[in-house]
């Protein structure tokens, strides 16, 4: 598959800032990842452990999460492992699997945001049929036809990237392997990648933006429909959380890759690409839960659980030893 290469790793140059600069960023990128992790594990933890929790939203609330800690891990690692050593190289194929997992895993949450959006318009909009409409199956066929598209997705685009010649240079003007500044380094002709990249990226998230679009128009007017101010504010509430995160990926995904290729852009596109990497995942479970009475409901009660437990092992433990 990869007899065309020429080179056997890359170089990550990273960010233009310095070696304390380096540093600086390594410590809070470190320092987001694991709260990162935590917070998203979090939130997967309570909704396993709740009962009350046991619903399609909060079965796509957990899913999201387990993609922003596979999302943010394709990344995180290898640039803390750059920033902090000072190494910058990654070898050829764990450069495509990169590049590869970091389109597959964000395709797969676009997807899964867009099946958010549809569990909240049966929710809003026809809330007496919503069982009916939205019950097991469905959140499972919604769940894997979102891996599935992802997958499909971006399969052929990587597959063709990984057997163009690399002549030019093994030097990659980002922190890590964007499809943009690989396709930058190719001696190979990839006019036709470019255009197949565009038409998938705006397949993929304009098709998202326009479904989530037509749902919440509909779930706008139910909600203008609601006679009480309280009503009103509960129903937005449910989908405030969501309608944000949308928004924050479209915008950055919009910006970054359903735009004609510009070589000359791509340190510009670094700063986004941080975000969407590394600052949306930590935001993500924040987000979610600042607007969710059920979700910080749940989050008090198993703080004070555990709380409650290590101070009477604590105390247990101090009156064996007296």
């Amino acid at each position: 598959m990869i007899e065309n290469r020429s080179v056997s790793e890359f170089i990550l140059t990273g960010f233009s800032v310095g070696r304390q600069g380096e540093v600086l960023l390594a410590c809070l990128f470190l320092a987001m990842y694991i709260v990162s992790l935590v917070s998203n594990m979090a939130i997967i933890s309570i909704v396993l452990a709740d009962s009350r929790l046991h619903s399609p939203m909060y079965f796509f609330l957990s899913n999201v999460s387990v993609l922003d800690i596979l999302f943010t891990s394709v990344i995180s690692p290898q640039l803390l492992w750059n920033l902090f050593s000072n190494d910058k190289t990654i070898s050829f194929p764990g450069c495509m699997a990169q590049s590869y997992f970091y389109f597959f895993l964000g395709t797969v949450e676009f997807l899964l945001l867009t099946s958010m959006s549809y569990d909240r318009y049966a929710a809003i909009c026809k809330p007496l049929q919503y069982h009916a409409i939205i019950n097991g199956r469905v959140c499972i066929q919604l769940l894997l036809g979102s891996w599935l598209g992802g997958f499909l997705s971006v399969l052929c685009p990587t597959i063709m990237i990984t057997r163009l010649s690399y002549c030019k240079s093994n030097v990659i003007n980002h922190f890590f392997c964007d499809s943009g500044p690989l396709l930058n380094l190719s001696c190979s002709d990839t006019h036709f990648i470019e255009l197949m990249d565009f038409l998938l990226s705006s397949l993929v998230v304009l098709c998202s933006l326009v479904l989530t679009l037509v749902s919440y128009m509909y779930i706008i007017s139910a909600i203008l429909r609601i006679s009480t101010t309280m009503g009103r504010s509960k129903a937005f509430n449910t989908c405030a959380s969501h309608l944000t995160i949308i928004s924050i990926s479209c915008g950055i995904t919009i910006f970054i890759y359903v735009t004609p290729s510009q070589k000359e852009t791509l340190e510009v596109h670094k700063v986004p690409a941080v975000l969407t990497t590394i600052v949306c995942p930590f935001l993500n479970p924040f987000i979610f839960t600042l607007k969710n009475d059920m979700v910080k409901q749940a989050l008090k009660e198993m703080v004070r659980r555990n709380t409650k437990t290590i101070t009477q092992k604590i105390t247990g433990f101090w009156r064996k030893k007296d």
